[in-house]
């Protein structure tokens, strides 16, 4: 009788666990084309195959149209790291009407964008230690083009970033300062243009976020704003617009920098358990920036940094998943 009701108990476990799988069926991550989304996505994506039995799919994208087709269209199932300032409007109807729902509010630690500079002209000119003392210098920061302008580097078309630097281009009233809002063409115009600065002993002005490769590597220091905050109505719904839609900018200091992990109702549904990991994933800010260190030293992949860092920083990652779960993964690396 004993072995009968033990029988029939992994019966149901085996047939829970079929269902599971069943359930979890087809599974879309946004891979977005910057380094640290490329390693989440990937790591999810090994880890949900692998751990929970799901058949992932990873789409490329990037902030805008991600969350764009996630809103309209249900697609992709998993945005690992979203930049909600550039679409905090959208996304907060979305998550009132149920549609999209953030797993995670803080899956990495030590998050910040905003303007920086290098050490070197932080440590040249100490007193020009804000936004505001720097745009009253652009002879400091000449353009290639025209050296009587100074340049500032903002971010590559359809980054999110993107209106919110030529609002603040704007709003901060630098072309009649003397200055030119450059546009790096791509993530790797925008790293290049900060590795020949450092590397000529050059000033830089830009746009750039932190935890990334570029940051720890050349030690950028960003400058605070002497403007206050100048309030929701402003950031989301005229600075985080694109430029036509956002007829009289106020200077502002940079919102709050806020990521998070934001899948789709579809997803809920269907993942179970999987929910939890995304509920549990925090990469602490350190662990992330030698991981994209190790993708910028190494030419690696989205996958291969996921590979290495699930093979080498188990202490954090298993923290994530139950102990069968990472059983699972931890045999098929």
């Amino acid at each position: 009788m004993t072995k009968l009701i033990a029988a029939s108990a992994l019966s149901i476990v085996a047939s829970a666990g079929a269902a599971f799988a069943a359930d979890c069926g087809d599974v879309t991550i946004a891979e977005m084309n910057w380094a640290s989304a490329s390693f989440m996505a990937n790591v999810d994506a090994i880890i949900l195959e692998e751990g929970y039995a799901c058949n992932v799919e990873l789409i490329t994208g990037d902030t805008t149209p991600t969350f764009t087709s996630m809103n309209e269209k249900g697609q992709p199932d998993i945005a690992p790291e979203l930049w909600i300032n550039a679409v905090a409007t959208p996304l907060a109807a979305a998550k009132e009407a149920g549609s999209l729902v953030a797993l995670n509010d803080g899956p990495i630690t030590g998050l910040g964008e905003g303007w920086w500079v290098t050490k070197k002209f932080k440590e040249d000119h100490p007193e020009l230690d804000t936004v505001e003392k720097v745009l009253a210098h652009p002879e400091m920061f000449p353009f290639i083009e025209d050296e009587s302008k100074g340049a500032f580097m903002g971010c590559p078309a359809g980054w999110g970033c993107q209106s919110i630097n030529a609002n603040q281009f704007r709003a901060f009233d630098m072309e009649a300062k003397g200055w030119v809002l450059v546009d790096p063409g791509s993530a790797a115009g925008l790293d290049g243009s900060i590795a020949k600065a450092v590397d000529r002993d050059e000033p830089w002005f830009g746009y750039y976020w932190a935890p990334t490769a570029i940051i720890g590597k050349y030690d950028l220091q960003m400058l605070p704003f002497e403007a206050e905050y100048a309030g929701d109505d402003n950031w989301n719904n005229c600075i985080s617009l694109p430029e036509q839609d956002c007829l009289d900018p106020q200077p502002t200091s940079w919102i709050e920098s806020a990521v998070e992990s934001v899948v789709t109702d579809e997803f809920i549904a269907k993942a179970g358990p999987a929910t939890d990991y995304f509920k549990a994933r925090v990469y602490p800010g350190e662990v992330m920036n030698g991981m994209l260190v190790y993708m910028n030293e190494n030419q690696a992949s989205g996958e291969d940094a996921a590979y290495e860092f699930l093979a080498t920083q188990e202490d954090i990652w298993m923290q994530w998943v139950p102990a069968d779960v990472a059983e699972k993964v931890k045999s098929a690396l």
